[in-house]
């Protein structure tokens, strides 16, 4: 298991987490997501070290942008 944390500006809401959570769990070997809205950190738990081009890409197809 890899666990990886990354920033996301942009999230003001529950509803912002469940849209970041979501797009993340959709890449392949992630099996968990955590997010703290208040300091936009996420991290992610995945089978193998994730590719941060899809982490980018998922974050941005919710709304968000990936800063770190």
């Amino acid at each position: 298991m890899t666990t990886t944390a990354y920033t996301v500006t942009g999230m003001t809401c529950e509803h912002c987490v469940r849209s970041v959570t979501e797009e993340i769990e959709a890449i392949g070997g992630v099996t968990d997501v955590r997010v703290d809205l208040p300091t936009g950190d996420v991290t992610v738990t995945s089978a193998q070290p994730l590719d941060p081009a899809q982490v980018r890409a998922a974050v941005a197809e919710a709304g968000y942008e990936l800063v770190s």
